[in-house]
């Protein structure tokens, strides 16, 4: 399982959200560069960064900022925030993305992610599955949808999606752990690699998420405020993703 550091990029400052309320935002940085190669420096293999200006405001607002940071960096970055056209996942590569994460536009609009994988690949799309009471959520979390995950998911699974980001609305920014029966039943339902969300806190966690051998998951504020350390938790999760390859097929 890969341990992957977000970088929440909001009027061009590191953040992090409570529930992904833009009103309780709370600043941990004013510069994304330094802090994407921070991450690099202390043994993360990727970053995952959200354009949070661009999920409000529809469409990708600090790609230059993402370039100057792909430029730096020498491990490849996943991107998400505002991507809703095929001009803006163009964009985001361009600007040094590896994969881009799409969440509005698979609920609006099946047919663009078809359009993406055949132009782009599936690997190198994610479908962003933000849950909240069991619903999607779409619009930078603002808008509640009445599609339930398990639909989204089926669906995006029927147009050759290979890789899913399942966030608990609820527990984001939270630190009271990850849904793990969200995250369970998500796995064993779904034929794709599973990218977990929310709640994080402490390296134990990722133990419980580790054994589910999920793909990966995404940390956050366990990071900025020092709950997790990065350094012990790697070390942690590559004995337990090792004995995992070597004894189980992994999807």
């Amino acid at each position: 399982m890969e341990l992957i550091p977000a970088i929440d990029i909001l009027e061009r400052q590191v953040v992090r959200l409570h529930k992904g309320k833009y009103t309780e935002a709370t600043v941990f940085s004013d510069d994304p560069i330094a802090t994407s190669l921070h991450w690099e420096s202390l043994g993360a293999t990727r970053l995952h960064i959200i354009d949070l200006d661009g999920s409000s405001e529809g469409s990708p607002q600090n790609l230059d900022l993402i370039e100057k940071i792909t430029s730096l960096l020498t491990i490849p970055i996943q991107l998400g925030g505002g991507i809703r056209s095929l001009e803006s996942a163009t964009q985001a590569f361009q600007a040094g993305a590896d994969r881009i994460i799409i969440g509005t536009k698979a609920i609006e609009n099946p047919a663009f992610i078809e359009e993406c994988i055949a132009l782009f690949g599936n690997e190198k799309i994610i479908v962003a599955v933000d849950c909240q009471d069991g619903k999607v959520a779409v619009k930078g979390w603002k808008e509640l949808t009445s599609t339930p995950a398990s639909v989204l998911l089926k669906r995006m699974e029927q147009v050759g999606v290979l890789r899913f980001l399942v966030t608990d609305i609820e527990r984001d920014g939270t630190l009271k752990g990850p849904n793990v029966d969200l995250i369970q039943q998500v796995n064993t339902n779904t034929k794709g690699k599973i990218l977990a969300a929310g709640g994080m806190h402490k390296v134990a966690d990722l133990q419980m998420l580790s054994s589910l051998n999920i793909d990966g998951a995404i940390l956050g504020k366990a990071l900025y405020s020092g709950t997790i350390d990065l350094t012990e938790a790697l070390m942690i999760v590559n004995r337990i993703t090792y004995f995992l390859d070597e004894h189980y097929e992994t999807k």
